[in-house]
């Protein structure tokens, strides 16, 4: 997605509402979240290597096994169809965690709100879902240098934008974003490790 088509996107604001919605079970899962390009697989590789439990982020499969059918990409990112099916993918897959489980989530529920934003869909359709799981911790990663890859088409105003929204709408939901710096992936899993450490959550 380039940066003027971005302009045509008229996002819907998050219903205050529905933003009042009490949170159904707290879990003991961590959100590593971010832009394009900002490392979070290389951090939830590193975890899962520590012995934590690790969720890989469900838009890269969705999009890799459709890549595999032969569908290409700009076909696949932005269809309101397979953003859906892509939505109910990371929701069945948090439905499928044990809440007392210490997981490590690649993107989560919320994650998804401004992806609907973006490609003209009602965010507030999906909102109230967010509110069935509290997540115990949501880390959102500073970007390292773009790097374009097969399951990404992405550029850097639309990078900006979404690290912006994930601050917004996660704060919005209530949730004390920690931003992680760029720093080598070792210090990143330090970083985190320590921050859960001090709030005594692993």
């Amino acid at each position: 997605m380039n940066a003027s088509s971005l302009h045509d996107v008229r996002a819907t604001e998050l219903d205050p509402d529905l933003l009042a919605t009490p949170f159904g079970v707290q879990t003991n899962w961590h959100v590593i979240t971010g832009a394009v390009c900002c490392g979070k697989t290389t951090l939830i590789d590193l975890l899962a290597d520590h012995g934590f439990q690790t969720v890989a982020e469900v838009s890269r499969q969705y999009i890799e096994r459709e890549v595999a059918k032969g569908r290409q990409l700009d076909e696949i990112f932005g269809n309101e169809a397979d953003e859906r099916a892509i939505t109910d993918m990371q929701r069945r897959t948090e439905l499928g965690l044990r809440a007392t489980d210490v997981t490590f989530l690649d993107r989560a529920l919320p994650d998804f709100l401004y992806f609907w934003q973006l490609f003209g869909m009602n965010p507030n359709e999906l909102l109230a879902e967010c509110f069935h799981h509290r997540y115990a911790s949501v880390f959102i990663l500073d970007q390292l240098p773009l790097e374009l890859d097969g399951a990404r088409i992405e550029d850097d105003a639309y990078t900006v934008l979404l690290d912006e929204a994930l601050v917004r709408d996660y704060s919005a939901l209530g949730y004390r974003v920690m931003r992680v710096p760029v720093l080598s992936p070792q210090e990143r899993l330090e970083f985190v490790l320590e921050r859960l450490s001090e709030q005594g959550l692993i």
